[in-house]
C-alpha cells in the first residue's frame, strides 16, 4: 500500500486565531532553507529507510524529477553532498525548492509508479518517452456469425481475437488489405452488414466472399477465418500448403477459374510475408529494443515479433541530457514503455542496463507471466538486435540532418521577422467551416524537430453568438480559449532573461518543451493582425511576436505579402527557403482544420443521418436510404447514382454531392 507524505495545515489556514506553536512554526518558516542542497538536507532528516518514489520540485511547484529507490533515506542523502555531482544533477539540486514522497511495500511497485508518474507530469530532468501513442491491432470479431476483420487501437472491450502489436496503422492497414485478398474476410460494420441487399464492390474485386447477401454460407466463411487465426498464430506454412493443394486439385479438375482464386490468394500471403522483412526462425515473441547515440541525441529503435513474423518497427527519440549514456537512457526508457502497453514473454535489449532484474520482475508482476529481460550475445537473438540497432543508427543520422537543415530556417525566420531568439515554438491557427456549419478551430506547431504533432489541437467553435461564417469571430474564440488556459496553467510568459536562460540550458543538452509559442503565424493581412493583437491584449498578452501572411494576388503561391506590428508589409523572394518554410506551416495548418472540420461532419452525419444538409427532409431522407441502405453509401455516391434517385432532382443531386466532396472553405 502506498502512503504519500502530506504538509500539515496550519492554524492560520484553518481561519482559527495563531497558537504559540504556530509562531514557532512561522519562526522555523523565516529560517527555512535557501539553496537545493540545504532543502533537501531538510526533508532527509524525516525520511524512513523504505522503498518509495521522490519528487524534486522547483520554486512553482513544477516537478523537476522524478524518482525511486530501494531506501528512500539512503538514495535521497546522495543529493545532499556537494561531491561527485555531474552538472545536470548540479542544476536540478540548485533549482529543487520542495520534495515530495510516496513510499511503496517493494521496490518493483516503486518502479511502476515511478514510470506512471513520469509519463504523466513529464518532469524536466528525466528522460521522457516523446510518442506515447497505443499501438495499432488487427481484430477479428467473435461476436457475430460473419465475424469481422479490422484494425483496433485503445481498451480491448469487443469480444474478439487480437493480433499485434503493430507499429503503425500504416502496416495493419496494408496487412489488413493483403488478408482481404488472403481470407476474403469482411470488413463492414455489422449495421452496413445487416442491410445489404446485394454484394458490395469489395465482393466485385475479389477481396470479400460476401457472406451478407448469401454467396457464400456462413460454414464456409467460417472455414476461411479459421484460416485467418491459423496464418495469423504463425502456422503460416501450414495455411500455404492447404492453399497450395487445392489450388493443385482444382487445375486437375480443370477448374481453371476456382485454381486461379487460390493462386491469387497464395499471391497475397506472399506479398505479407515479403513486406516483413527478417523473419526469426526460433524467436516467436519478443520485442527488440537498440539505443544509438549521436551528435547529442539518442534514438531507440523497437522491433516488434509475434508468432515469429516482424510486426513491424518503430524509431523513438527520447529527450535525455547529452551527459546520459545509452545504457541509462535505455533503461528509463523500457521502463516507461510497458506502463500502457501488453509485454511479450522476451525483452531482447543492446545493452545491459542498471536494473535488468528489477525491471524484468515488475513486468513479471504487471503481465502475470514470466517475463525475461536480457542482451544476447550470440546466435539469432544476437543478429536479430545487430539489425535493430542498424536501424537505429540509420534513422538518428536521419534526423540529425533533418534537425540540421530545420536549424537553419528556424534561424532564417528569426533574422526575417526580427526575432531576438531562434524560435522553438511557432504556432499556427486556421478555421474551417461550410457555411458557419461545423465549423472547428486548427492549431498545429512546428519546433527544432519539424512539425510538433502531439501539440496540435481542435477547437470546436461552440459560442452561439457568432454569425456563421464569421472567420474574426471564431479566430477569438479560439485565441481566447487557447491562451486563457495557457496563462492558467503556466503563468505569464518568460521574459527575455528566462528565455536567454532556456537557450543556456539548450546548449547543455536539455531542450524543454516550450509551453509558450515564440511567434505566432496569422492567415490574413493587417485587420486580421490588429484583431488578434486586441485579442491578446484583452487577456493581458502583449510581448508575443505576431507575423500576418496575406495570400497573394489569385491567391498564387510565393506572392505572399507578410506583416509585423510596426513594420511596413513586404514579401520575400520567390526561390527564399524561408518563404517555401512559411507556405508548408500555412499548408499544413490548413489540412489539419479540414481535416478536423471532416472528422466533425462525418461525425455529425453518422448522428443525426442526413438532416443537416440544405434541402433534405424526413422524405428525401427516406428516399435517400433506402436507394443507398447505409448515410455512408450516401456520402460515398457518385452524382450519377445521386440522379438515379426518385425525388432527387438535378440541383438537389449537385448539392448533395457537393456537400460531400467538395473542400471546405
Amino acid at each position: 500500500m502506498s502512503e504519500e507524505t502530506k504538509t500539515p495545515q496550519t492554524d492560520a489556514e484553518e481561519g482559527m486565531p495563531p497558537s504559540p506553536e504556530a509562531e514557532d512554526k512561522s519562526e522555523e518558516q523565516q529560517a527555512r532553507p535557501k539553496n537545493g542542497f540545504e532543502v533537501i538536507g531538510d526533508f532527509v532528516r524525516r525520511l524512513p529507510n523504505s522503498p518509495g518514489v521522490y519528487r524534486m520540485l522547483n520554486a512553482n511547484g513544477d516537478v523537476l524529477y522524478v524518482g525511486k529507490a530501494k531506501n528512500l533515506k539512503k538514495r535521497v542523502t546522495n543529493y545532499s553532498r556537494h561531491g561527485n555531482q555531474t552538472n545536470r544533477i548540479l542544476r536540478m539540486i540548485q533549482l529543487t525548492a520542495s520534495m515530495e514522497f510516496v513510499t511503496t511495500a517493494t521496490e518493483t511497485e516503486a518502479l511502476l509508479l515511478e514510470a506512471n508518474l513520469i509519463k504523466r507530469l513529464r518532469p524536466r530532468f528525466n528522460v521522457l518517452l516523446r510518442d506515447d501513442k497505443s499501438f495499432p491491432y488487427i481484430l477479428i470479431g467473435e461476436d457475430h456469425e460473419a465475424p469481422q476483420i479490422a484494425k483496433h487501437r485503445g481498451a480491448r472491450k469487443r469480444k474478439a481475437k487480437y493480433y499485434g502489436p503493430f507499429a503503425s496503422a500504416g502496416a495493419v492497414n496494408d496487412t489488413i488489405n493483403a488478408l482481404q485478398k488472403a481470407f476474403l474476410l469482411r470488413t463492414c460494420t455489422d449495421s452496413v452488414y445487416e442491410s445489404r441487399t446485394r454484394p458490395c464492390l469489395l465482393h466485385q474485386i475479389k477481396r470479400c466472399a460476401a457472406p451478407c447477401t448469401g454467396e457464400i454460407s456462413i460454414e464456409d466463411y467460417a472455414a476461411l477465418v479459421k484460416e485467418a487465426h491459423l496464418f495469423l498464430t504463425g502456422k503460416s506454412q501450414t495455411v500455404r500448403k492447404e492453399m497450395s493443394d487445392r489450388m493443385q486439385q482444382a487445375a486437375e479438375e480443370l477448374d481453371f477459374e476456382r485454381a486461379a482464386i487460390y493462386r491469387d490468394r497464395l499471391a497475397a500471403l506472399s506479398h505479407i510475408q515479403s513486406h516483413q522483412g527478417i523473419n526469426p526462425q526460433n524467436t516467436e515473441e519478443a520485442d527488440i529494443f537498440a539505443c544509438y547515440q549521436d551528435g547529442g541525441q539518442t534514438c531507440i529503435q523497437v522491433f516488434f515479433f509475434r508468432t515469429g513474423q516482424n510486426w513491424g518497427n518503430r524509431a523513438y527519440f527520447p529527450k535525455a541530457d547529452k551527459t546520459q549514456d545509452e545504457a541509462e537512457v535505455l533503461g528509463a526508457f523500457v521502463a516507461q514503455f510497458y506502463d500502457n502497453k501488453p509485454c511479450p514473454r522476451l525483452v531482447l535489449l543492446s545493452h545491459t542496463i542498471e536494473e535488468q532484474d528489477l525491471i524484468a520482475e515488475a513486468l513479471t508482476s504487471k503481465s502475470e507471466q514470466k517475463i525475461s529481460v536480457m542482451v544476447p550475445q550470440r546466435g539469432e537473438k544476437k543478429e536479430l538486435v545487430d539489425h535493430a540497432l542498424s536501424n537505429a543508427r540509420e534513422a538518428l543520422g536521419r534526423r540529425l540532418a533533418e534537425t540540421s537543415s530545420q536549424t537553419r530556417l528556424l534561424d532564417g525566420v528569426a533574422e526575417v521577422f526580427g526575432l531576438a531568439n531562434r524560435p522553438n515554438r511557432i504556432e499556427v491557427y486556421d478555421n474551417s467551416h461550410i457555411q458557419g456549419t461545423n465549423a472547428v478551430g486548427g492549431m498545429i506547431v512546428a519546433g527544432p524537430e519539424g512539425f510538433m504533432k502531439n501539440q496540435y489541437r481542435k477547437f470546436n467553435i461552440k459560442s452561439q453568438d457568432i454569425t456563421p461564417g464569421d472567420d474574426f469571430g471564431m479566430m477569438r474564440e479560439v485565441l481566447q480559449r487557447r491562451f486563457s488556459r495557457l496563462l492558467k496553467e503556466n503563468g505569464k510568459r518568460p521574459s527575455a532573461s528566462e528565455a536567454a536562460e532556456a537557450l543556456d540550458e539548450e546548449k547543455n543538452g536539455h531542450v524543454p518543451d516550450p509551453a509558450w509559442p515564440d511567434l505566432l503565424l496569422i492567415d490574413g493581412g493587417l485587420g486580421q493582425l490588429n484583431a488578434v493583437r486586441e485579442i491578446l491584449a484583452d487577456l493581458g498578452v502583449h510581448d508575443l511576436p505576431l507575423v500576418g501572411v496575406a495570400k497573394g494576388p489569385d491567391r498564387d503561391a510565393g506572392r505572399e505579402h507578410f506583416f509585423v506590428p510596426g513594420k511596413e508589409s513586404f514579401m520575400l523572394p520567390l526561390r527564399d527557403p524561408v518563404l517555401y518554410f512559411i507556405q508548408r506551416l500555412r499548408d499544413e495548418a490548413h489540412r489539419f482544420a479540414i481535416g478536423t472540420h471532416r472528422a466533425r461532419r462525418s461525425k455529425a452525419i453518422s448522428q443525426t443521418g442526413l438532416e443537416d444538409i440544405p434541402g433534405i427532409g424526413p422524405a428525401r431522407k427516406r428516399a435517400l436510404l433506402h436507394h443507398f441502405g447505409t448515410a455512408k453509401a450516401v456520402r460515398s455516391a457518385a452524382l450519377s447514382d445521386l440522379l438515379a434517385v426518385d425525388g432527387i432532382s438535378e440541383q438537389m443531386a449537385r448539392n448533395i454531392h457537393a456537400y460531400f466532396h467538395e473542400d471546405a472553405t
